[in-house]
């Protein structure tokens, strides 16, 4: 639960003026997923894990912000 509230508050915090809330909703049997005003972004069922906060960033940003930069989230893994 505390990687899920982490990355809550980062995305609270990087996308401050696009996202009115974050909830986090406890579950049972491992499940782990990031929705999107209902649409499913992330499963750990279907991807077989836990996303790194920049590839969640990368989801919700090209979803409500697609013209926005992400710094140095963006250029991680390139080159």
């Amino acid at each position: 639960m505390l990687r899920a509230a982490w990355t809550a508050q980062e995305l609270l915090t990087t996308f401050q003026k696009e996202l009115g809330e974050v909830a986090l909703v406890p579950g049972t049997g491992g499940v782990f997923e990031i929705h999107l005003d209902g649409e499913l972004l992330w499963s750990r069922k279907e991807q077989g894990g836990f996303p790194e906060l920049p590839e969640v960033k990368r989801l919700v940003r090209d979803r409500i912000a697609p013209g926005r930069s992400l710094g140095h989230t963006d250029n991680a893994g390139k080159g």
